[in-house]
């Protein structure tokens, strides 16, 4: 492997096939005054290389007993940060939003089925003596049991919210394993469960080459040898390709016989761009050697830097029916021409990554598409900084108010893919400002048809209720509807809390028909001054019926609020919707 801090790739222009199919005349109009020029950028090339250190653990039943101690150095959290030349929401905030729904729908939504009490930040404390922020809820759920991942801690669920296992700090995964590295409970952790091979995926990065410029980073990586996530796994060390690139926000998606991983990758000095990953399956669910191959996007190259903004999303497989042997994964990001990253128009980015593992390996990364897509605005009127954005009820410092992280230019996770056999559907959200001064959500819709993409639908959620959206996550179940989950607030009456929404198959385009559900209502706010929420929640479909989603996301108590300026609790749920 190779540092290639001064990489550039050389742009050019690309011809895109696709249309968008719009729920209203006048949102198609907007679109197709705003539509890009078409450009074709050129490919960079694949490095291939193997995982630096490869081992099975102990049960991690086991590893849960064992007695750890921490020093800040060992357990922290990395500040995130902006592309080059884009500090925070320094764009336009118009609050124009061409594909508005303004108001909740009518249609009955169902309560929860399951929904009980998640990790907190009250268990940060009782494992290293000091609590983070943001928590970055994540989770996924399989045939037995939802396991969810926070900063810096993990636990394994049953269904019906029994604690197994945990919590327990993230670098236990990796104890005794043979990069140190990987040891350090360090942030920003994926889980998922990977329903075509029966098994589990934890993930986190390393943080040591922040202190040590001369140390490499790691994507740590732990595939279960079951499917049992508290039994033994086949762990792996994947070095990021410029090596002392630093791979933040890293996401994850699973393929048929890839794991990818998209990263937001640094430099010691100003360097950045997006980091793309594919990891050999086949020999990471048997405990094999394993091969990686990777590419980098240069975010300091101007025509680039509009394509990727500040992350791309992999494609991450729900349901039985798998893609076709030979298609490519989509990697999806989103662009806003009232940002500060040169987009010429709003618009949806579409890469597509193909690897072969033969003997002679082959791999390709090509930008497929540019879909146009209805204004949307990501700069949000924050202040003082911007990360302040949201108010809470009682709050009246501005430097207490929530980080809506609109401006970071990326749909937030999950890309979530389905194939139902005539077509292939991929689904991801953003927040945005939805009217002046009002978050809400926005969500696509993009279909493949005979390798040619299209936007199908897409919509902005937000109410006219004075309540701000924000943080979402959204899937689709074996019927094609659609749930979207996130974060609620307001400054009057609305604290922090979690709620959800949806659509049925069937109907009009653009439109979140169901009623609003509700997850838990919060009864506290956050009063500390870094104002962070978490950069992600996430929306999932139970394996075992296709049907029943499952969500996780934050939100506070007055007794969190108690406890601490942040004392956030996280909280899992399961639904239905009609039909499925």
């Amino acid at each position: 492997m190779r540092s290639n801090h001064t990489r550039r790739l050389r742009a050019a222009v690309v011809g895109i096939a696709g249309s968008a199919l719009l729920a209203s005349t006048a949102v198609v109009a907007a679109v197709a005054e705003t539509a890009p020029t078409a450009s074709r950028v050129a490919s960079p090339r694949p490095v291939w290389s193997a995982a630096v250190a490869q081992d099975v653990s102990p049960t991690l039943s086991a590893l849960a007993q064992r007695d750890r101690s921490f020093s800040p150095s060992t357990a922290r959290l990395t500040q995130e940060r902006g592309a080059p030349n884009a500090p925070g929401a320094a764009g336009r905030a118009t609050g124009r939003d061409a594909a508005l729904q303004s108001e909740v729908g009518t249609a009955e939504i169902g309560s929860p089925l399951a929904n009980f009490e998640g990790l907190s930040n009250q268990d940060n404390f009782t494992t290293f003596g000091f609590r983070v922020n943001p928590p970055d809820p994540v989770g996924d759920v399989g045939p037995n049991h939802y396991v969810e991942m926070i900063n810096l801690v993990f636990g394994v669920y049953s269904k019906s919210g029994d604690l197994l296992l945990g919590p327990v700090d993230t670098g236990t995964v990796w104890a005794d394993f043979p990069v140190e590295d990987c040891t350090d409970p360090s942030g920003d952790p994926i889980v998922l469960y990977d329903q075509l091979a029966d098994r589990w995926i934890l993930s986190q990065f390393t943080t040591r080459g922040l202190d040590d410029p001369t140390l490499p980073f790691y994507n740590c990586v732990a595939v279960s040898t079951t499917g049992d996530p508290t039994g033994t796994y086949y762990r792996y060390a994947f070095e990021t390709e410029n090596l002392n690139f630093f791979p933040d926000y890293p996401k994850y998606g699973v393929w048929t016989d890839s794991y990818v991983i998209t990263t937001r990758e640094f430099g010691p000095t100003d360097e950045y761009g997006i980091g793309v990953y594919a990891l050999e399956k086949n020999k990471m669910i048997n405990g094999q050697p394993a091969r990686a191959v990777s590419f980098f996007l240069d975010g300091n190259d101007p025509q680039i830097l509009p394509l990727v903004g500040d992350g791309l999303l992999p494609a991450d497989i729900d349901g039985k029916q798998k893609p076709k042997a030979d298609a490519a994964i989509p990697i999806v990001g989103t662009q806003d021409d009232d940002y500060v990253y040169g987009a010429t128009s709003d618009a949806l980015n579409i890469w597509d990554l193909t690897v072969h593992w033969r003997s002679t390996p082959e791999a390709a990364l090509e930008l497929a598409g540019q879909l146009p897509v209805a204004e949307f605005d990501s700069a949000f009127p924050c202040a003082p900084t911007s990360r302040d954005c949201l108010p809470q009820p009682g709050i009246t410092n501005p430097a207490q108010y929530l980080d809506i992280l609109s401006y970071r230019q990326r749909p937030t996770w999950r890309l979530a893919y389905r194939n139902f056999k005539g077509h292939e559907s991929l689904v991801t959200t953003q927040s945005v400002e939805a009217t002046p001064g009002t978050a809400g959500m926005r969500w696509y819709e993009l279909r493949r048809t005979g390798g040619t993409y299209s936007l199908h639908q897409q919509g902005t959620f937000a109410p006219s209720d004075g309540v701000h959206r924000w943080m979402g996550s959204i899937a689709q179940d074996k019927r094609g509807n659609a749930a979207l989950g996130y974060s609620v607030v307001n400054g009057v009456d609305v604290h922090p809390g979690i709620r959800y929404t949806g659509r049925l198959a069937g109907d009009p385009l653009g439109q979140l028909t169901l009623g609003e559900g509700t997850v838990v209502n919060g009864s506290g706010v956050q009063t500390t001054a870094n104002s962070r929420w978490g950069d992600y929640t996430s929306m999932n479909v139970d394996p075992v019926d296709d049907c029943t989603f499952w969500y996780v996301n934050e939100y506070y108590t007055a007794a969190g609020q108690a406890s601490s300026p942040a004392g956030w609790q996280t909280r899992i749920a399961s639904f239905r919707l009609p039909g499925c």
